[in-house]
């Protein structure tokens, strides 16, 4: 369920802006303030399953967007990349007694580095 919620909020923080403001309020109520169904309608003055199927109904959405969009995908790929670089540069870092002694071992680190920020560059 943890991650359900996870992905629905990320969903939501890329794609929330293209729902309808009723089906932003339910979801943020339902996710982002742990309301219940029950909560949720009293506090709209909707019947339960009104929030049920408003609150399914736009996963669904949020789903088929992100399925025609990518947009999470690209955004966790993009982070997986930059984290390499960030590894790359940590591991030159702790062995910057080698820059001197061993150049070619920053040029290989570095040629890294530009082969990944050209293929997030590239995407």
């Amino acid at each position: 369920m943890f991650d359900k919620i996870l992905r629905i909020s990320l969903l939501y923080d890329f794609y929330g802006q293209l729902l309808t403001e009723k089906q932003q309020e339910i979801i943020q109520l339902y996710y982002s303030h742990d309301l219940s169904l029950g909560e949720i309608s009293e506090q709209l003055g909707v019947s339960r399953q009104a929030v049920y199927d408003t609150i399914k109904r736009t996963e669904k959405i949020l789903f088929e967007y992100e399925e025609k969009l990518g947009l999470v995908q690209k955004f966790a790929a993009t982070n997986e990349r930059v984290e390499k670089i960030v590894k790359i540069v940590e591991e030159i870092e702790k062995n910057k007694h080698l820059i001197k002694s061993k150049p070619d071992y920053v040029i290989e680190e570095m040629a890294k580095i530009k082969k990944i920020a050209n293929e997030i560059l590239e995407k």
